[in-house]
């Protein structure tokens, strides 16, 4: 067996450990939500304890330690936006370098079975095999580009849209919860072939020491290799595109209406019921815009990939558990909430 294959065999078990890790990761953080969900006697004390962890702003408990002020939520933009940024760079230069090299192995591996008299459907296999590879991991940098598009935009929003209350606090749990999603989320996107990409970046930043700037091997870069490629991508992958940036035109104006709240109240402590666009059917929408964003970028995956499912899952159950105890805090602090609006899905809860 060759070098190569040694190596690419090593990859690829790295790459199922690695998934097999985030998949874990987002189970285990999903479980205890549904567990707060079931109408068992004896499980209230597990319910008002995940609220206590999970409450933050108008929703948490007055008696609640450890907590952080809420506007560390821009921590979690900060390394969202580092993180992705460096994925994306991460494997966007893969796929532009190392992809070619490797269509042209695979070709040269196809061409010789065929003189030697090798296996026809082996190689017809290993070709289509390394032709999904290719896509997968354009297809991933296509989820990456619109990841980087929705941190950037919350990022741009902590500073600029929302004003937060000085004495609104979360959990801590709750803080640490959110650094643990916008790590794991982009790298859900591209963790099949992850370790590939970092043993990639590795050996390009030996190469680096070793030679110097000056030395180093630059590719060919011209428009049409940023662009062909994303113009191969299936219908899925706009479709995708399109529910994504549906969610996060809503998201933005919904966290406008949001911010746009403390100008209208004398104090910052004041609330009031904040009214148009989603508004006028949920009591979070922007919590139902964040689920269209993630079920986008499920959609755009193709939803073949079981991490993708199981973020989406998370998401879900988290922004469901927070929008109701939100609409709870409507109906006992105004007396005159509208009565025809949802929690979360119009029309629906």
């Amino acid at each position: 067996m060759r070098m190569s294959e040694i190596m690419y065999l090593r990859m690829e078990e790295l790459g199922l450990g690695l998934v097999s890790l985030l998949r874990m990761a987002w189970i285990a953080a999903t479980l205890p939500i549904l567990v707060a969900w079931v109408p068992v006697p004896g499980l209230g004390w597990f319910r008002r304890s995940l609220l206590g962890f999970a409450g933050r702003g108008k929703i948490l408990q007055s008696n609640t330690k450890l907590t952080v002020p809420q506007r560390f939520f821009s921590h979690f933009y900060v390394v969202a936006v580092f993180w992705t940024s460096i994925l994306l760079a991460a494997v966007w230069y893969y796929a532009i370098k190392m992809l070619p090299s490797l269509i042209e192995q695979d070709l040269f591996s196809t061409i010789t079975s065929h003189l030697t008299g090798g296996s026809h459907a082996f190689s017809l296999h290993k070709s289509l095999s390394m032709r999904d590879h290719v896509y997968n991991v354009w297809l991933s940098v296509f989820l990456l580009l619109l990841m980087e598009a929705q941190v950037l935009r919350r990022f741009y929003e902590t500073i600029y849209v929302f004003n937060y209350s000085p004495t609104a606090r979360m959990h801590i749990f709750g803080y640490l919860v959110g650094l643990f999603f916008y790590t794991a989320a982009p790298l859900s996107l591209c963790c099949t072939f992850a370790p590939e990409v970092f043993e990639f970046v590795k050996n390009l930043v030996a190469e680096f020491i070793v030679k110097g700037k000056d030395r180093m091997s630059r590719p060919d870069f011209n428009i049409w290799m940023f662009v062909t490629p994303f113009l191969r991508l299936r219908w899925y992958a706009w479709i995708g595109a399109v529910i994504f940036f549906w969610g996060w035109v809503h998201q933005y104006r919904c966290h406008e209406i949001l911010g746009s709240l403390r100008e209208k109240t004398e104090k910052l402590e004041e609330y009031v019921i904040p009214y148009g666009d989603w508004f006028e059917y949920v009591s979070s929408p922007h919590y139902s815009a964040e689920i269209v964003i993630y079920g986008g970028l499920l959609v755009a995956s193709g939803g073949a990939d079981l991490s993708l499912w199981l973020l989406f899952a998370f998401v879900v159950a988290n922004l469901v558990f927070a929008a109701t105890e939100t609409q709870r805090w409507y109906l006992h602090k105004f007396d005159h909430y509208p009565p025809n609006r949802y929690a979360i899905f119009p029309f629906v809860y």
